[in-house]
C-alpha cells in the first residue's frame, strides 16, 4: 500500500512531504506529535467547512427548501459550533450539554433542533429559556413533560414528532434507529404515531410544525432513503389530514463516510438526489405543498476533517500468531473499534513511504483484550516512536471517549493554513480527580 491508495480518506489538505511525512493544514504532523503530545486529535478546518459546504450545495440543487444541522453528537466543542454557524448551518442537539456547548458559542438558538429519547425536565427548561428552535418530541410522556413546562412558562413550544417507520437500514445493530424494536420514536406501525401527532396537534402549548424519522447510521445504500420518504409521506398525508401543517420534514441523517480504502459511500449530492426526488414525488402524489427539508449530517461533517495520532510504543512479535503494536491511546480515545467493530486504516506519518514488510495488529494501552484499534495491518515494520495516523477518525472517536483506566482523554486541535491551535487542550491527572471528595 501506498499513501496514494488511502490518500482520498484524509483531510483535504493532506500532503506527503519531501522528508517523508505527512502534513494536515499546512503542519506536518510528526512535528504537532512532538509539540502537542499523543494521543492526539487533529481537524482540518478546510475540510470541516467544505463538507458543510458541500451538503448545502448538494442538497439546494436538488430540493427548492433545505435546511442543513450539524449533528452535534458527532463531537462538538466551541471552537467547532463557531465553524458550523459561520457555514450557516443550523445545529442538532441531544442533551444539555450539547446546549451548553450552543450557548457558549453563542449559537443562533433559532437554529437549534433539540433531539433525545429522554429529555430531562430542566433540560427542556432550558431549552425554551434560550429559545431553541425546535424540540423533536420522541414519546408521549416527553410530550406531556414539554407541554407542562411550556404552560408554566406561558409559551408555545414549536416541536416536531419522531416516528419509527419500521425500516432497517442494513447498517450496524446498534446504530438502527428505524425500526419497530427501537428505543427512539413513536412507533407508525403500531398506530402510536398517529396517537401522538394527533395529542400533539390538540395541545394548546405545542405547535407541531413537522415530522421526522431517522433510520441509523452510516447508511451506505440510497435506497432505504426513498422507500423511507416514501413509506413517512403516506403518514404525514393522513396527519395532513387531522389538521397538521407540514412546515418542515425531516429523515435525519445517517450519511456514511468512507473509513476504509474498498469503501465508496455517496456524496452529499448522490443522497440530495435521491431524497430530494423522492419527497418531490410524494408531495406531488398527495397534493402536498413541499415543506422544508430539514437534514441532519454529522459524521459526514466532522469525520473526513480528523484523524488520530499515536506513538508506537511496545511491540510484541509472536511467531506464527501475530505481531503486536501497542500504541498510547485505544479503547479510551476510540470506542468505535470495540463497540462496532469499526474498521480503520493506518499510515505511518514519519515514514509515508516506507515499503510493507509484515501484517500488524495496532493495540492500544488499555487492560483489555479486546482494546484493538486496526487488526492485521499490512503496514512497514514497525518501530518505537513512530507516529501512526488513521484517518476518518473525526466523528464519535472523540466525542465517545473515556476515562477508564483513569487515562486523560486527548487533546484537540485545528489546523488551517500552516498553523495549529488547541481547541480541547489534554486532561490532566487534576481533572481527572476534580470531582471527587476525600
Amino acid at each position: 500500500m501506498s499513501f496514494a491508495d488511502v490518500q482520498r480518506l484524509f483531510p483535504v489538505t493532506t500532503r506527503a512531504l519531501s522528508n517523508d511525512h505527512l502534513e494536515i493544514g499546512g503542519r506536518d504532523v510528526t512535528t504537532m506529535a512532538r509539540e502537542y503530545g499523543t494521543p492526539l486529535y487533529v481537524f482540518d478546518e478546510d475540510t470541516l467547512r467544505a463538507q458543510c459546504r458541500d451538503f448545502v450545495k448538494g442538497f439546494g440543487a436538488h430540493y427548492p427548501k433545505v435546511k442543513v444541522l450539524f449533528a452535534a453528537k458527532a463531537y462538538v466543542n466551541p471552537a467547532l459550533a463557531k465553524i458550523v454557524q459561520e457555514e450557516g448551518l443550523g445545529m442538532d442537539i441531544v442533551s444539555g450539554g450539547e446546549l451548553a456547548v450552543a450557548r457558549v458559542a453563542a449559537f443562533p438558538p433559532e437554529r437549534l433542533y433539540f433531539h433525545g429519547n429522554n429529555k430531562q425536565a430542566r433540560e427542556l427548561d432550558d431549552a425554551l429559556a434560550y429559545g431553541v428552535g425546535r424540540i423533536v418530541l420522541d414519546n408521549i410522556e416527553e410530550l406531556e413533560r414539554l407541554e407542562k413546562i411550556a404552560a408554566e412558562r406561558k409559551v408555545k413550544a414549536n416541536v416536531m414528532v419522531r416516528i419509527t417507520p419500521g425500516i432497517d437500514p442494513h447498517t450496524h445493530a446498534h446504530t438502527t434507529t428505524g425500526t419497530v424494536d427501537s428505543k427512539f420514536g413513536f412507533p407508525m406501525l403500531t398506530g402510536q404515531a398517529e396517537e401522538g401527532v394527533k395529542r400533539a396537534l390538540a395541545s394548546p402549548h405545542l405547535n407541531v410544525v413537522g415530522i421526522h424519522f431517522h433510520l441509523g447510521s452510516p447508511i451506505f445504500e440510497l435506497e432505504p432513503y426513498a422507500l423511507g420518504v416514501a413509506v413517512v409521506m403516506d403518514f404525514a398525508a393522513k396527519m395532513v389530514a387531522h389538521g397538521l401543517n407540514l412546515e418542515e420534514f425531516s429523515p435525519g441523517g445517517g450519511f456514511a463516510i468512507n473509513y476504509l480504502r474498498s469503501q465508496h459511500a455517496p456524496g452529499p449530492e448522490q443522497y440530495a438526489e435521491v431524497i430530494g426526488n423522492a419527497l418531490k414525488q410524494a408531495c406531488q402524489k398527495h397534493r402536498i405543498q413541499l415543506p422544508t427539508l430539514v437534514l441532519e449530517p454529522g459524521r459526514a461533517i466532522v469525520g473526513p476533517a480528523g484523524v488520530a495520532v499515536y506513538t508506537v510504543g511496545s511491540i510484541k512479535r509472536i511467531p506464527g500468531v501475530r505481531t503486536y503494536a501497542a500504541v498510547d491511546g485505544g479503547m479510551g480515545d476510540n470506542i468505535r473499534p470495540v463497540l462496532y467493530d469499526a474498521k480503520y486504516e493506518a499510515v505511518i506519518a514519519n515514514r509515508l513511504s516506507a515499503k510493507e514488510e509484515e501484517t500488524i495488529t495496532i493495540a492500544g494501552k488499555y487492560c483489555e483484550s479486546g482494546d484493538v484499534l486496526v487488526k492485521d495491518a499490512n503496514l512497514p515494520r514497525l518501530q518505537q516512536g513512530d507516529v501512526v495516523v488513521m484517518p476518518s477518525a473525526g466523528a464519535y472517536a472523540p466525542s465517545m471517549a473515556s476515562v477508564y483506566n483513569l487515562n486523560p482523554r486527548p487533546a484537540v486541535v485545528l489546523v488551517k493554513g500552516g498553523k495549529s491551535r488547541i481547541i480541547r487542550r489534554r486532561e490532566t491527572y487534576e481533572d481527572l480527580m476534580r470531582n471527587d471528595v476525600i
